[in-house]
Formats: C-alpha cells, sequence, structure tokens
C-alpha cells in the first residue's frame, strides 16, 4: 500500500496523486488563520503529469494525497516520425514511443543519442524530463561584422534542431553550444 501525504506537507516538486492522476506541486503556500477555530489552508500550484495543464488547487491542510507510482528510466533519444519519437530503454532495450503532446517543446534539444530521463506512470510512459541544458551545434548563423562591438551585442543563431537563439557576437557555424532547456536560451560554448 503506498503512503499517504498530507496537503501540509507537500512542497515545491513533490508528487502526489489526486483521483487517480499524477501531479507535481510547482508552488506551495500555507494560510494559517487568526481566527480560533478557522482551517488551516494549502494553496497549491500544480502541473497534471498526464496533460501538462497548470493550476491552482485548495485543499485543507489535512487532506490526504497517495504517492503515484511514478518510474523514471534512462532513455536514449533514436528519431521521430508521424507516429511520434522513440527512445530506446538504456536497461530494458526496448523502443517506446512518446505521442507529440507528451513531448512538448521536447524536440527543440534532442540530437540523436541523447540520454533522458523518460517519466512512467502505472507503467506506461508520459513524458520525459530534459536535462538543464544540452550541447547543441550552430547550424547557421550571420558572420560577426568587423568593428561591431558594442557590449552585450547578439545574433540570431539557427542550431541543428531547428531551434534559434540569441548568441554573442563572437559564435560561428559549426561550433557547439550550450543551451538552457528551461529558458531557451544561450548559456556559453560547450
Amino acid at each position: 500500500m503506498a503512503a499517504l501525504i498530507d496537503a501540509i506537507n507537500i512542497k515545491r516538486r513533490s508528487l502526489f496523486e489526486q483521483d487517480n492522476t499524477p501531479f507535481v506541486c510547482l508552488e506551495a503556500e500555507v494560510s494559517t488563520p487568526t481566527a480560533r477555530g478557522g482551517q488551516t489552508l494549502v494553496r497549491l500550484k500544480v502541473r497534471n503529469l498526464l496533460t501538462s495543464a497548470v493550476f491552482e488547487k485548495t485543499f485543507k491542510a489535512g487532506d490526504k494525497f497517495k504517492e503515484p507510482d511514478l518510474q523514471k528510466v534512462s532513455a536514449s533519444y533514436l528519431y521521430s516520425d508521424p507516429e511520434g519519437s522513440h527512445f530506446l530503454d538504456q536497461d530494458s532495450f526496448e523502443t517506446i514511443t512518446l505521442t507529440e503532446g507528451m513531448m512538448g517543446g521536447a524536440l527543440d534539444f534532442l540530437t540523436e543519442g541523447l540520454v533522458i530521463e523518460l517519466n512512467k506512470y502505472n507503467g506506461n510512459p508520459i513524458g520525459l524530463e530534459l536535462p538543464p541544458s544540452v550541447d547543441l551545434t550552430v547550424a547557421y548563423t550571420e558572420p560577426a561584422v568587423k568593428g561591431d562591438t558594442t557590449s552585450g551585442a547578439t545574433k540570431i543563431a539557427r542550431l541543428e534542431t531547428g531551434l534559434e537563439i540569441r548568441v554573442p557576437l563572437f559564435i560561428k557555424e559549426g561550433e557547439k553550444v550550450k543551451v538552457s532547456t528551461e529558458k531557451k536560451e544561450f548559456g556559453g560554448r560547450a
């Protein structure tokens, strides 16, 4: 039997299950009333792990939730086609396919062979977790103009996955750059 979690104990990044749906907590705020007999309430900003929908919910401090049956599996990206994106489980060597809806914007960062974490709920894949940053090759960018030395000047670069980001003027085609997967921005040379 899975352990039960009190609403008041849910913190940022906690996982819990309500109505057979797994959630991750993005923000938690506890409000304690000043009046005698008032109920302590917990306001949570949560993401539904099945649909990626984000919303706020308020619970009583004593409400209880189950721990979700979630597993993280290491998998390497193989390719994408009209059926979805295909990954190779690093332990069982089975091919796992995620639909376009499960992928979100992850294709902007995936290159063949990149190892990521797949999330499974009750044994079925529901999504993936990207690393904080990935190394991608610059496929196209304008050459820097000689004499343009404005501090902090940037230009647009198209990366091997098709993602376009702003990079410093000294970055050239063919260079590898580190890209933040959360902010979709340049993080330095790789």
